[in-house]
């Protein structure tokens, strides 16, 4: 009943004017980077995140959140009309969803889609109001060992259930780790890492990494695609949304399935694009109609476009209650947080009432606001991909230039935001993963505090980390997250011996 009344104070807070006038001005700024290829939710809120640094942090975060939440919507617009995908999990809602506007049915598909996600969001969000009060409210009982317990979890469950070659995840990680080294060292407040120059004393700055490694490394990796729009226009009126309304609920077991899916590996650091593909593959085996998969099925885009928002708005959830981001979405999320002075964990709720239900009440409202914008401005959102993207290129650029000078005021931050450019372009290239080094950038030095300061408290005992059931089973499955990969390869071969045998 508190937590009730909490959301309901949560909702007083989101309805002023200011910010439901924020809520409406994310969600299209959000629709418009997800329509646009080279940006994404993750780029977005990086790049706009200094013009939210006057602003109340309640509001700040109700704006990028809803940036968000349009960004998930946005990436379907162009998935299905120019089998383009703006995001990485609209992926999936390509296969049944552009066959349907080749059909003539994209308005159809376009009103499938987004009423899924808005469906996938709202079961995430109901999740989020009944979990994250538990979830806090257990992790007051952590202490040093148990939160380096959980950062281990979180770096090790990425290697474990990544889908990249986990050397190449380890590698990012790494590298992420020695970013985070550099300046003041927060135990003993020495300098380290420096080598002389003075100017990186605070080190590199989470935000000007992320505007360089997702902004400027995709800005660069589509020029050298030479990336062009061409697809089918589309048309929604009140008749076709009416009619696909008709035809969902048949589907309802499917979008269930997609929800759990979606906030398991939202939860955990799968994220949304692995949670879109597998939701697709499980209704593809599932569906009677299985084998029509691909041809334009309406089925084969409520799957991915339900798990996907599921899975993007339930990645908040360890955020908010742990300050364990389970995506790169949520990673930058957290590091607006630290900016803006809040520690995101369970003393969050107990210090910061209005600041996490506001946020929460926002969730609620800003996806009820994406679908309504969605539906009405698809037409509009669809030209933007007229404009030639020599012109749309240059604009990403100088807006993130603006966004990496704004933080500290210093011309040396765009020249960081270059060489993080240039590195992003190099990991796309070789197909690094960014998310474990963003991960590992904005961890980095809390991870290493809780294990020095775990040290201290045990005199150098690695033994605090399995003292008691809770720490030491956190551990274990991090070990079995980070040997996962090992294993499985392992018995594949012993398998394939036996066989042979």
């Amino acid at each position: 009943m508190e937590d009730i009344n909490a959301l309901f104070h949560g909702f007083s807070v989101a309805l002023t004017p200011f910010n439901l006038l924020l809520m409406f001005i994310g969600v299209t700024l959000g629709v418009i980077i997800g329509v646009l290829p080279g940006l994404g939710g993750a780029n977005g809120i990086a790049i706009l995140l200094p013009l939210t640094f006057s602003m109340p942090p309640t509001s700040a975060i109700i704006m990028l959140s809803c940036i968000y939440w349009g960004a998930l919507f946005g990436g379907a617009i162009t998935s299905i009309l120019f089998n383009i995908p703006g995001e990485p999990w609209s992926v999936a809602t390509t296969f049944d969803g552009y066959p349907m506007a080749q059909q003539g049915r994209a308005g159809e598909a376009l009103t499938a889609a987004f009423t899924s996600s808005f469906i996938g969001a709202f079961f995430a969000v109901v999740m989020i109001t009944f979990l994250a009060p538990l979830v806090a409210r257990f992790a007051l009982q952590f202490g040093p060992p148990e939160f380096f317990s959980v950062f281990f979890l979180t770096f090790c469950s990425f290697v474990g259930m990544g889908k990249e070659p986990p050397f190449k995840i380890v590698a990012a990680m790494m590298l992420g780790f020695a970013l985070a080294a550099v300046g003041i060292d927060t135990v003993t407040g020495q300098l380290r890492l420096i080598f002389g120059w003075h100017e990186l004393m605070r080190g590199f700055d989470f935000l000007i990494a992320v505007i360089g490694l997702f902004g400027i490394g995709e800005i660069l990796l589509s020029m050298e695609e030479g990336l062009s729009f061409s697809g089918k226009s589309a048309k929604i009126d009140l008749k076709i949304v009416i009619e696909t309304w008709k035809k969902l609920p048949k589907y309802w077991v499917t979008s269930l399935r997609s929800c759990v899916i979606g906030c398991w590996m939202g939860i955990t650091p799968g994220g949304a694009t692995p949670a879109s593909f597998m939701s697709y593959g499980v209704a593809k085996r599932m569906s009677r109609d299985g084998a029509k998969f691909g041809t334009g099925q309406l089925e084969g885009v409520v799957a991915p476009e339900t798990a996907a928002h599921a899975a993007g708005t339930s990645a908040l959830l360890p955020m908010i209650a742990l300050g364990i981001p389970g995506s790169p979405t949520a990673a930058v999320l957290l590091g607006g947080l630290l900016i803006w002075g809040l520690q995101p964990g369970p003393l969050l709720f107990v210090e910061q009432k209005d600041f996490v239900w506001g946020l929460i009440a926002s969730m609620y409202l800003g996806n009820i606001a994406g679908l309504v914008i969605v539906l009405t401005c698809v037409p509009l959102f669809a030209a933007i991909l007229r404009v030639p993207f020599s012109i749309i290129a240059p604009v990403i650029i100088v807006i993130c230039a603006i966004g990496a000078y704004t933080v500290h005021n210093a011309m040396l931050d765009i020249w960081f935001m270059l060489l993080f450019g240039v590195a992003g372009y190099a990991f796309k290239k070789l197909s690094y993963p960014l998310a474990p080094l963003v991960l590992a950038l904005v961890l980095g030095d809390q991870a290493e505090s809780a294990f020095r300061q775990s040290m201290l408290i045990s005199q150098g005992d690695m033994r605090v980390f399995f003292s008691n059931w809770l720490v030491g089973s956190i551990m274990v499955l991090g070990l079995v997250m980070l040997f996962w990969p090992a294993a499985s390869k392992l018995l594949a071969s012993l398998r394939a011996a036996k066989v042979q045998a």
